[in-house]
């Protein structure tokens, strides 16, 4: 039997723009010809898989359906909730469809991240199969590349991988600690059959399996399009899987992945994917010299831009503020001095610091070897002439 595929698509990405901004959520935004559900959709071309199911909020069901058609998936079944709900409901509901046998392997992918090794992801998905039951649930790790506080961590049992514990997203100075015991990030991609999956929400959510239940027998369905019943979907419980399921079931198997992996649900996140990315982003016509280095704009996308700005030694970018923009700075190379409003410090190769709208600030480059920032601008304006100069060494304040 193939694996069903379940794409979780209707999140909202608040942490990337203010609620004020009308921007697409972040599995569809823009990153340079590419948006992460594309990328979701193209990992399940693998014969391994069945057609998929895509869950989501009934506002996003245009553009699901344009991209759908743009990618040519001509079979597939969407299940739309009328409300936002979190994770728990909407995995159930799309799970009851009266097209699943109980049998069912069923694999859930969240739409907002990037997985760089397919081959090596699918691969461990096909080897994991046989180990489903109908009381167990797989989950994927990811090995982590530094402490970080961004994500949600496991640990297992190294005789028989069974998850032992989960840590919410811990302060730096205990994903230190935990990294020492061989902990994974959680990547929020679970593994299990359908008979198993209603045995968990029986056991331990038996009133939003009563809910959801009747949200799918009462929908509104044409064409595989369902749309959850209204009333019913009200009353389910508003409440993330991790919490509802996940961290009440003693049978989870931890399985760790070999794979370049990003949950890109911050600029901090965004940024050091296009430190990986940003050649294929290069180009004379995208390249300005300035007086302290140079910059590349890598990407322009509704209402921000990613550059890489190279500062020469002994140089410094004016101490200067925006009205209209803020910005996130990865430091790739070198040691910049960076002044934020009163703050002077000197941040690591791959920290990122954040400048909010309005705030004084300046990067200057006292060493021999060339400063490297990825930078992301977040604004409605984002032109040059957004910048208010106090301090400049090249004389460019007037």
């Amino acid at each position: 039997m193939k694996v069903k595929p379940i794409i979780l698509c209707g999140g909202a990405g608040t942490r990337l723009f203010p609620s004020s901004y009308k921007i697409h959520p972040k599995q569809f935004i823009d990153f340079g010809g590419w948006n992460l559900f594309q990328k979701t959709l193209e990992r399940i071309k693998s014969p391994i898989y069945d057609h998929p199911i895509i869950s989501s909020n009934e506002k996003y069901e245009k553009i699901i359906k344009s991209f759908l058609k743009k990618y040519k998936i001509k079979k597939y079944d969407l299940v739309l909730e009328p409300y936002k709900k979190n994770t728990a409901p909407a995995v159930l509901s799309s799970s009851l469809l009266p097209n699943i046998p109980n049998n069912q392997a069923l694999i859930f992918l969240p739409a907002d991240q990037l997985i760089d090794n397919v081959k090596a992801f699918n691969k461990a998905v096909k080897q994991n199969q046989k180990k489903l039951a109908d009381d167990n649930i797989c989950i994927f790790g990811i090995k982590p590349t530094e402490p970080s506080s961004q994500f949600g961590y496991f640990l297992t049992n190294k005789h028989n991988s069974i998850v032992t514990s989960f840590v919410e997203k811990p302060c730096e100075t205990i994903a230190k600690k935990i990294i020492k015991k061989n902990a994974y990030w959680n990547s929020g991609i679970f593994y299990l059959r359908k008979d198993s999956l209603i045995y968990h929400y029986k056991k331990n959510q038996p009133r939003l399996l009563k809910n959801c239940l009747r949200a799918v027998e009462k929908s509104q369905s044409k064409k595989s399009i369902y749309k959850l019943h209204k009333p019913s979907y009200a009353k389910a419980k508003e409440i993330s899987f991790d919490y509802a399921i996940l961290e009440k079931s003693k049978k989870i198997l931890g399985v760790g992945l070999s794979v370049v992996w990003s949950d890109l649900g911050s600029w901090r996140a965004i940024t050091h994917l296009f430190k990986r990315i940003k050649n294929k982003y290069y180009s004379k016509k995208n390249t300005f010299t300035k007086p302290w280095g140079k910059y590349f704009n890598l990407h322009r996308g509704k209402c921000f831009l990613i550059k890489e700005l190279v500062v020469n030694k002994n140089s410094s970018i004016s101490l200067q503020k925006h009205r209209h923009r803020a910005e996130h700075w990865t430091i790739t190379q070198g040691k910049p001095k960076v002044t934020i409003d009163a703050r002077k410090f000197y941040p690591k190769t791959n920290e990122t610091v954040f400048i909010p709208l309005g705030a004084v600030h300046r990067v200057e480059n006292k060493f021999n070897q060339p400063v490297k920032i990825i930078e992301a601008q977040v604004g409605k304006i984002l032109k040059e002439s957004d910048i208010i100069r106090y301090v400049d060494q090249y004389n460019r304040i007037k």
